[in-house]
């Protein structure tokens, strides 16, 4: 029989066969048997780190990252500056202060004491066109708030990407468990062609090929090792620990329903997905730009204010004046201007619908990818598996009795091995198509607060009535 446990996801339950003792244990090589116990303890050795890691959860390494991951602080940090750029934007320019001294003719300097030398002073502001300050303000406005948005998307790319080697970890680990399970398995093929060996029922061939299926399992364990380092790697790397931090196994994920349709997915996107408000910040900034460029055809204008000390017998002055722009070359300058501007905007709306197009193909391939995922498990879990199994033991036995060959019987097992791997991959894809369309959605649904869940709720509802 198969069954499900907590630790390596499946188990073979004892059939009732007892399979015959081996000539081996039984006082036949004790040279044989030394080794045969010398390669399980090096197997069970070469394990122990690996069986007995400490527990890896995945929420705290997705808050660690939101902490400390290098490309958020640096998205986090344009965010930071771009607000700094906001009332910057909204203010006059720094106003003028002149001041001089002025006397006549070069060949006849005397400071102080020439009667129609006098000293100046001026001060002058430039304004600009009125609306066009509001205008400059609302474009720093909607870049921050576009870069606010980008920001959010980084996060979500950040938590699904953690999410998607903590799976790979996960899958890791559980290879290597099933590599172990299938160890003993492979070991009652072994003791059974000895036995077979023994009484000259079979060739010693049949003995090698069984503890070459086992070696290669020990070598398929030394790779899935291997592949647990470069995975521990790259999940420090995204964290922002160095890459030798230690990691321990991760923590089995539960399955759980995944309920929502691709209609109210799609829906869901075009209502909370960061890139999509980033990209109507661009737009809503680029209407702005246009507005702003039509408005370069008004001039702005500098008041300025001076006064004249005199001396002698002459009185002080004072001025008032006003300069102006003329914009006479708004053929090439201004009107250029606007269409740039106009074409800027238009690169921003096609720009919207191209993300709007690729997250909505992102999400029929994730939600396709995870539907067939769910299928091809319940396949594997429900048929491939316990009746592989089943063969495995009915040729086992046929093989003791001289029935069937030993090649058979190790093809049945190594399939077995082959459809639990799979099963535990699509599993795994199932997991990482998830995450992937919780990033695009920019809804958790696994952990969604109720107030979140709210919303969604209110998203399907609507969407229904536009139905």
């Amino acid at each position: 029989m198969w069954t499900r446990t907590k630790k390596t996801g499946f188990r073979i339950q004892d059939s009732g066969y007892t399979p015959p003792q081996s000539p081996l244990v039984k006082g036949g090589s004790k040279g044989g048997y030394r080794a045969s116990c010398i390669l399980y303890l090096a197997s069970f050795l070469l394990f122990t780190a690996v069986a007995f890691a400490e527990e890896l959860k995945l929420q705290p390494l997705i808050d660690e990252a939101l902490k400390n991951n290098h490309d958020l602080i640096l998205s986090g940090l344009k965010v930071s500056t771009s607000k700094y750029k906001i009332p910057q934007a909204g203010s006059l320019p720094d106003p003028m202060f002149m001041f001089g001294y002025q006397n006549e003719g070069y060949d006849r300097f005397n400071y102080g004491k020439s009667p129609d030398a006098q000293w100046m002073y001026s001060a002058s502001q430039t304004f600009l066109f009125p609306g066009k300050l509001s205008l400059k303000e609302e474009m720093a406005t909607r870049d921050s708030e576009s870069l606010k948005a980008l920001y959010e998307s980084a996060k979500l790319t950040t938590i699904a990407r953690i999410k998607e080697l903590y799976y790979d970890l996960f899958l890791t680990y559980k290879n290597i468990d099933l590599i172990r399970d299938k160890t003993a398995l492979f070991s009652r093929i072994e003791d059974a062609a000895i036995a077979r060996y023994s009484s000259g029922m079979a060739p010693q061939q049949e003995v090698l090929m069984a503890q070459t299926e086992k070696y290669m399992l020990l070598e398929k364990e030394e790779m899935l090792k291997q592949k647990l380092q470069s995975i521990e790697a790259m999940l420090n790397t995204t964290v922002g620990r160095d890459v030798n931090s230690p990691l321990g196994r991760p923590v089995e994920p539960v399955y759980v329903s995944y309920n929502p349709s691709m209609d109210e997915l799609l829906k869901m996107s075009n209502s909370n997905s960061p890139l999509i408000k980033s990209r109507e910040k661009m737009i809503a900034s680029a209407k702005t730009k246009v507005n702003m460029a039509e408005k370069e055809y008004y001039p702005d204008f500098t008041i300025a204010g001076s006064v004249f000390e005199r001396r002698g017998e002459f009185k002080d002055m004072w001025s008032l004046t006003t300069t102006i722009n003329i914009p006479i070359f708004y053929k090439t300058k201004q009107k250029m201007a606007v269409l740039e501007a106009e074409s800027a905007l238009s690169e921003a709306k096609h720009e919207l619908e191209a993300v709007k197009f690729m997250l909505s193909s992102n999400i029929r391939d994730n939600y396709s990818m995870l539907r067939t995922a769910e299928k091809l498990m319940e396949l594997y879990k429900n048929g491939l598996i316990p009746k592989t199994y089943q063969d495995f033991e009915l040729a086992i036995s046929g093989y003791i009795t001289g029935k069937i060959e030993a090649i058979t019987v190790i093809n049945r097992l190594k399939s077995l091995l082959d459809f639990e791997f799979l099963y535990w991959g699509q599993f795994t894809e199932r997991e990482k198509a998830t995450a992937r369309l919780e990033a695009i959605t920019a809804i958790n649904q696994h952990s969604a607060s109720p107030a979140l869940q709210n919303k969604i709720e209110a998203s399907v509802i609507q969407g229904e009535k536009e139905k």
